[in-house]
């Protein structure tokens, strides 16, 4: 790895952080307002809530985890082009008629609208909970994803220093990401993720292009190679023993990605229902991005010197270092820079809004709760702070908790999120019969059943897959735990209509 390679990569960081603090700047607005900070003053055009959004969904960790989990697993990680897909047109629906619904009462957060809708304190701390915890898993995710980068980056310079080498890096950049995001709050966010998705997809595209061209023999060559490294592994069809586990995979997902506060407080902060529409219509692009960045973890197995990297002899196969192992092997050292660059702010764009959207939470959802009277410009910067101790919270889980753990965590974190969408999304359209106590029952039942059976499937020992067995073969658990949980608020809610037959929505607790 040539010294190019860390000027080009330094240089471009330069022009994020730059961009950072100029955002504060632009269609400037009083950032002592909530809906001015956490929202960008709900301002977005079409092509940035494009880009802000698409950020959410090409993270750091994503961009490392994919092609990771087809290098490993094969074949039933192509679920991720059918599920961002899906998950758009469930956004083409639903989210425009949160928006709306925001905009009318000034909502904030999602939660914001579940007090509203079930007059429930108690429901909306725990939903409010839910997606404070589901969040912090994701964001330690993408330090996962960056810290990969890092390490291909670095070994060459720091072999013996590697570790601390890396975290240092990692420190650094998220107290600029921590200074710019209190200085310019989701401004920041948004014009860093134009330069972030542009460096990314034309990453991708150069890659993917380029790579299969210097294998003797294209991607069949590379399918071939991987049969033959790996022949337990299946690349290219998918076995039919995981059919249920990959649709009931995709579908949950797609289900899931929209009740992660930061891409509500995304969609939230557009300029109007055109926009959400556009934006949104847009976004499936990014599925044909995923599908050709699954197909790396297949093209890395007929790259030799990038496999070496990956799986060293003797030692097991470290899976996130696939795209940086496969991009340092092939790639000219000057794009090697840019592209590192586009994975490692790829993980600093979504933390910054997910933190943001944590901060939202906790102030507006949990703290007001018990602190009412909070004046506005009090209540804008406990977010403000509190955005930066959720970065922080996720950085110092990384250092003292292996890789593997946080994947595992973020196993339970999208069985979590799921918990939220009866009172979410079924709660936008069913306005009379869905009772708060029964959606209180079903989201606890729900999160017990999850946990239990991700435990149950893992053996009471170290979490490893998110697949459960059943009559109908392997099923991702969330699907199992969200049944449960609907049936329990449908069947809750008609007991608790013939118990208080003239009852309307019940009173606030």
């Amino acid at each position: 790895m040539a010294l190019v390679t860390i000027i080009v990569f330094l240089a471009l960081f330069a022009v994020f952080t730059f961009l950072g603090f100029a955002a504060a700047y632009w269609r400037k607005g009083d950032l002592s307002d909530l809906g001015q900070w956490a929202l960008a003053g709900r301002r977005l055009g079409p092509y940035l809530a494009w880009f802000l959004v698409g950020a959410d969904l090409y993270t750091a960790y994503t961009f490392i985890a994919v092609p990771s989990a087809a290098f490993a697993s094969g074949a039933i990680f192509a679920y991720a082009t059918p599920y961002v897909m899906a998950t758009f047109a469930v956004a083409m629906i639903v989210m425009v008629t949160l928006w709306k619904m925001s905009r009318e009462k000034h909502y904030i957060t999602g939660v914001d609208f579940v007090k509203e809708r079930f007059n429930s304190k108690t429901l909306a701390i725990a939903i409010a909970a839910t997606g404070i915890i589901a969040e912090l898993p994701y964001i330690a995710l993408q330090i996962v994803g960056m810290r990969a980068v890092l390490i291909v980056m670095l070994e060459p310079y720091f072999p013996t220093t590697l570790a601390g080498t890396s975290e240092v890096a990692l420190i650094i950049s998220f107290v600029v990401l921590a200074v710019f995001t209190f200085v310019s709050g989701l401004r920041g966010a948004a014009l860093t993720a134009i330069m972030k998705d542009v460096i990314i997809l034309t990453t991708v595209l150069a890659v993917i292009i380029y790579v299969p061209t210097q294998i003797n023999g294209g991607f069949a060559a590379a399918f071939q190679s991987a049969h033959t490294i790996a022949p337990k592994v299946s690349f290219a069809t998918l076995s039919p023993t995981l059919t249920n586990a990959y649709v009931s995979l995709f579908v949950l997902s797609a289900l899931q990605l929209y009740l992660y506060p930061h891409a509500i407080n995304g969609v939230l902060s557009s300029k109007n229902v055109r926009t959400v529409r556009f934006s949104t219509a847009l976004l499936p692009l990014y599925g044909v991005g995923l599908f050709l960045l699954t197909l790396f973890g297949v093209l890395v197995y007929a790259v030799p010197k990038a496999l070496a990297i990956v799986h060293p002899a003797g030692v097991a196969a470290n899976g996130t270092l696939v795209v940086p192992a496969l991009i340092s092997a092939t790639m000219p050292d000057w794009f090697a820079g840019f592209a590192f660059l586009g994975i490692f702010i790829g993980g600093l764009v979504p933390a910054a809004v997910m933190a943001i959207s944590q901060a939202n939470l906790l102030t507006r959802n949990i703290i007001k709760e018990f602190v009412p009277n909070l004046k506005p410009k009090t209540e804008t910067l406990i977010v403000k702070w509190t955005s930066v101790i959720f970065k922080f919270m996720a950085l110092a889980f990384v250092f003292v908790v292996s890789d593997t753990y946080a994947i595992q965590l973020q196993l339970l974190g999208g069985i979590f999120i799921a918990q939220t969408l009866p009172a979410i999304m079924l709660g936008l359209y069913d306005r009379t019969f869905l009772h708060k106590y029964a959606l209180l029952a079903g989201w606890a039942i729900g999160m017990a059943s999850g946990i239990w059976l991700t435990l149950e499937a893992n053996n009471f020992s170290i979490l490893s897959t998110s697949f459960m067995k059943s009559p109908f073969g392997l099923l991702y658990i969330s699907a199992t735990a969200l049944a449960i949980n609907v049936l329990i608020c449908y069947v809750g809610s008609a007991l608790a209509r013939l118990v208080m037959p003239s009852a309307k929505p019940a009173p606030a607790d």
